[in-house]
């Protein structure tokens, strides 16, 4: 397969699925009762919510700043919150070519090698990974009695042990052939993994670690505390566990890697995360639809105008300073 064929099919693949989920969840509730859904909700708590996203947007592109120092580039916060958002944007058309995009915005605007702007990102990406496998820990921790408990409803004991222990047993096998295999997809594992180390260990030499530390937790807090406030603008939803919203968050924010976005994967993640907890299949897709539309909305104006506003913004700032420096 060539290298174009892949690139057109990781452009349309994802893209498709998410047109098919977008009808697969239209078909379970339809547009009718949907919008009865969005109408009665209390829009108090939705733009609530979307402070909360608009904070931890500001956030990350503040942090940004402080893994750009110690490389010897003290970039514009405009510039870095205008790049963070159109990241987001472009992201909902080609996967994950939103980082390179702001990591070129960096380079046009600011002098910044693609390569070290980049790495910063996929830096970045390493804590926001750690971030999220201490949310899923804390999840587990906390309801590690309903999880065994919903494992041993669905299967016996004899069935639930044997696929426990085959599923540890693939999970040794598999590291093993990792760690020995010389293939193509071995070192690629190898380098992730390796990258994860590096990429947290290097956190901790940075001259504002603690900032960044702090700032990566104040991200994430305020993406779990969105989606535990928005879940208040549903009667429906607005009494569910706490804990069962951190299922439905962590299984939403896998949802977005799976199509552009998280369009329809999203709101399909969080109605199959709640009907474990047994929350009626019609308010879970809805709440998953305005949590969906309401952040993909504010991506969509401040994107827009952040692509729009860049190149006037920095020739602003030249002018200014050709006037200062005369």
């Amino acid at each position: 397969m060539s290298a174009k064929t892949k690139r057109i099919l990781k452009t349309l693949l994802p893209l498709i699925l998410g047109v098919f989920l977008v009808w697969y969840s239209l078909s379970k509730v339809s547009v009718k009762e949907l919008l009865i859904y969005a109408q009665n909700s209390n829009y108090t708590y939705i733009v609530l919510g979307l402070f909360l996203g608009l904070l931890s947007h500001l956030s990350r592109a503040y942090r940004w700043r402080f893994q750009l120092e110690p490389l010897g580039y003290n970039i514009k916060l405009g510039n870095s919150i205008m790049a963070v958002f159109v990241t987001y944007l472009i992201n909902y058309t080609i996967p994950r070519a939103g980082e390179v995009a702001r990591a070129s915005l960096l380079t046009n605007y600011e002098n910044v090698p693609f390569e070290k702007g980049f790495g910063t990102i996929v830096a970045e990406r390493v804590a926001d990974t750690l971030v999220m496998l201490c949310i899923i820990a804390i999840t587990l921790f906390l309801e590690f009695d309903f999880i065994y408990n919903f494992l041993f409803a669905k299967f016996n004991f004899l069935k639930t042990s044997i696929i426990l222990a085959g599923f540890l047993i693939l999970v040794l096998v598999f590291f093993r052939y990792v760690k020995r295999s010389q293939s193509k997809l071995a070192q690629k594992i190898k380098g992730f993994v390796n990258g994860l180390f590096e990429g947290a260990l290097s956190i901790f030499k940075m001259k504002k670690k603690w900032a960044f530390i702090f700032h990566t937790l104040f991200i994430w807090s305020m993406y779990v505390l969105m989606f535990y406030v928005t879940s208040f603008s549903l009667e429906d939803t607005k009494n569910i566990p706490f804990t069962a919203l951190l299922i439905g968050f962590i299984a939403a924010s896998f949802s977005i890697a799976a199509t552009n976005g998280g369009i329809g994967s999203y709101p399909l993640a969080i109605y199959a995360a709640f009907s474990i907890f047994g929350i009626a299949e019609a308010p879970s897709i809805a709440f998953g639809w305005i949590m969906w539309s309401s952040q993909t909305l504010m991506i969509i104006v401040f994107g827009g105008l952040s692509l729009i506003y860049l190149p006037i913004y920095n020739r602003i700032t030249v002018l200014k300073e050709d006037e200062d420096d005369s």
